[in-house]
């Protein structure tokens, strides 16, 4: 149960010290929350519901979003128990 890894330096550097010059302040709160309920899921169905959770779709099938602020959100794989390759992107 946890986070594996990030593509995203920012994102592995806001999890581990709790800031980062790689992404904005103004979003290090909610960004934060979501990488503390990624850490804490067992299941990925614990994400249903949060943040507008839902798997991306075409070539990204298996990848899955969480929405951190406008067009941004934290992208992550799940492998039964771990989110991995975390990122912070706009995809759309």
């Amino acid at each position: 149960m946890g986070i594996q890894n990030s593509k995203h330096k920012g994102l592995e550097e806001l999890y581990v010290k709790g800031k980062t010059k790689h992404i904005g302040a103004r979003y290090h709160a909610n960004i934060r929350r979501i990488l503390d309920h990624l850490a804490a899921m067992t299941d990925l169905r614990d994400a249903e519901g949060v943040k507008d959770f839902h798997e991306l779709k075409g070539d990204r099938k298996g990848t899955y979003s969480m929405h951190a602020t406008g067009n941004y959100c934290v992208t992550f794989k799940w492998n039964g128990h771990d989110a991995y390759d975390l990122d912070f992107e706009d995809y759309h």
